[in-house]
């Protein structure tokens, strides 16, 4: 009995030590949060008790989009503003502020009609803050949530922001949020000559960091202009880990839904390159992929591409598209390219399967010369082995978690 009793008052005892965190976000100063046995993960914006001291009496911009939000859906703009931080300027990437526009569409600089803010787009024309848009500003703030992805353009925003910030002498902080392909590196690098908008630094396809660990990569292999480097502070996300599975909030842009279609956006994206379509234009985007150019008989899905919300104009809009439906595809651990060369294998007319675009989201000549070829996909594989252990041995040093 003596015994027993010791061990309760050790649980007690013990369990008097486990910080715990309440709906209002008010973390302790371990800042871990418990629920339901489970560890929950906080994310650079709800790790506020690190970065409120700096926006302090400062004039502030922010780079954001709807992704920008806390565990609790408020927005992180109007949650500055309820603390009583001077927002100056909204920046807003790809998609723009609000996360509406189609995929490239031009977005136009505005007003927000919630807070008044000026918003400012960086995607077209103006991708890199010009010093104009800077003047007034103290510190900047970029809260974006990115996919892993190398054309995912939200982290080419955030060179730009850098570059911007570094010859403007402005600081820049980074609210982390972890990665949803977790800890997936692969693919073919970025060769140097064929740079854009859609992979502006030679790493992988997918590059398994988080945009806080990229943004201290872009800073430390001075990737900036004129090997610049901006003063940068990362928020770091508490309680997370890369082999950590992670559900978003929100869309991080209209035509990425769900877990899935985020999970096979890498590997479904090199079909933009191409005559197949990948979705858009149906309520599968970047979960089936098609085209009325496949042969019917090689594949026995099919679906019709209409406008919609994030897909104005659909490629083959009203047209039966043949091929696959990965809706319900096991979760990808790697870079899938069986999809590709399936798809070029049975097309009626392969001299009109790639186009140039291909190229810029390989960030190579080489994978649609190999597709060409008949090479097979472990050979393929095989030929970006030795760069891609070689980027992962110089990523180590800017990883977080």
């Amino acid at each position: 009995m003596t015994k027993l009793i010791s061990k309760v008052a050790f649980i007690l005892l013990f369990t008097a030590h486990i910080p715990t965190y309440s709906s209002s976000l008010q973390l302790n100063n371990n800042q871990y949060v418990f629920k339901n046995n489970t560890t929950e993960i906080i994310t650079g914006a709800d790790n506020y008790q690190k970065y409120l001291p700096l926006l302090k009496d400062k004039k502030v911009g922010i780079v954001t989009n709807q992704t920008g939000i806390l565990s609790d859906n408020t927005h992180l703009v109007d949650f500055l503003l309820e603390k009583k931080i001077a927002i100056q300027t909204i920046f807003a990437p790809e998609h723009g502020f609000r996360g509406t526009a189609d995929a490239g569409e031009h977005v136009v600089d505005g007003k927000d009609p919630k807070t008044g803010l000026s918003i400012i787009s960086l995607y077209g024309d103006n991708k890199k803050p010009k010093p104009a848009q800077l003047a007034n500003l103290d510190v900047m703030v970029f809260d974006l949530q990115d996919v892993g992805a190398r054309f995912y353009t939200y982290i080419s925003s955030l060179h730009y922001v850098m570059e911007a910030c570094a010859e403007n002498g402005i600081p820049l902080i980074i609210l982390d949020r972890p990665n949803p392909n977790g800890s997936i590196a692969d693919g073919p690098l970025l060769e140097k000559e064929f740079t854009s908008f859609v992979g502006m630094h030679p790493i992988p396809l997918l590059h398994g960091m988080t945009i806080g660990e990229y943004g201290q990569m872009i800073n430390g292999q001075k990737w900036l202009k004129n090997a610049a480097q901006c003063k940068l502070t990362v928020i770091p996300c508490i309680n997370y880990n890369r082999k950590m599975q992670y559900s978003l909030l929100v869309k991080p842009s209209p035509n990425l839904p769900n877990d899935q279609s985020i999970n096979l956006y890498a590997s479904l994206c090199l079909f933009e390159g191409t005559n197949v379509s990948v979705g858009r234009g149906t309520e599968k985007q970047f979960q089936i992929y098609g085209s009325p150019s496949l042969a019917k008989k090689s594949f026995d899905f099919s679906f019709t591409p209409k406008p919609n919300f994030g897909a104005k104009d659909p490629m083959h809009n009203g047209k039966e598209c043949f091929g696959e439906d990965l809706t319900s595809y096991p979760k990808l651990t790697q870079l899938e390219l069986k999809w590709v060369i399936k798809a070029y294998q049975n097309t009626t007319d392969k001299t009109k399967f790639f186009n140039a675009f291909f190229t810029k989201l390989a960030g190579t000549k080489k994978l649609q010369q190999q597709i060409e070829n008949g090479v097979s996909e472990n050979k393929i594989r095989q030929s970006w082995q030795k760069d891609l252990t070689a980027f992962k041995k110089m990523r180590t040093k800017y990883l977080i978690y």
